[in-house]
């Protein structure tokens, strides 16, 4: 394998192409079923789910029948 004589020797040997989550979640938002809740007490970003977290299949039938219970998605 030579090299590629039109790529100068600056040229990257590798392009990433998986993007960190973090990066994900700033320009494409939450992932579906996925919801900001606050803070901890030691200050941290809390969340929740709701089923459609789990499933996109019918989610509203999966929620919790009380809202102030937690979601608890399938094992």
């Amino acid at each position: 394998m030579g090299q590629d004589p039109n790529k100068g020797t600056d040229t990257p040997s590798h392009d990433s192409g998986t993007r960190r989550g973090e990066d994900m979640t700033d320009s494409d938002g939450k992932e579906p079923g996925r919801y900001d809740k606050g803070e901890t007490g030691a200050g941290r970003p809390a969340g929740g789910s709701t089923a459609r977290d789990s499933t996109g299949i019918n989610p509203e039938d999966m929620d919790p029948i009380d809202p102030d219970s937690p979601n608890m998605p399938p094992a």
